[in-house]
């Protein structure tokens, strides 16, 4: 078994207030567990309105498999939300 964790750091340039950052968030959590079947949350920075840490997990047999799941995660927040970016990413393979 290996566990493939990502660590997304995004900074959110637009947000004035917790409830504009937690309805961008929540859009983007809800979205990535969709989309590539993998568990996220936010895990650090909660009270900060202009930066949020997503954790985000999967298992598998393939190692490989994992890094590109994550690189295709991490790619999407990327390409498809305009009003969150991503500062800094770092994918650990266990």
């Amino acid at each position: 078994m290996v566990v493939g964790v990502c660590t997304i750091h995004l900074d959110l340039p637009g947000c004035h207030s917790l409830k504009e950052k937690r309805r961008i968030v929540k859009s983007i959590l809800a979205r990535l567990g969709n989309e590539f079947n993998v568990s996220v949350a936010e895990v650090e920075r909660n009270d900060a309105w202009q930066h949020a840490v997503l954790g985000v997990a999967c298992v598998s047999n393939d190692q490989g498999y994992l890094h590109r799941l994550l690189t295709k995660v991490v790619r999407s927040i990327e390409k498809g939300r305009f009003d969150a970016q991503v500062a800094d990413y770092e994918i650990e393979i266990f």
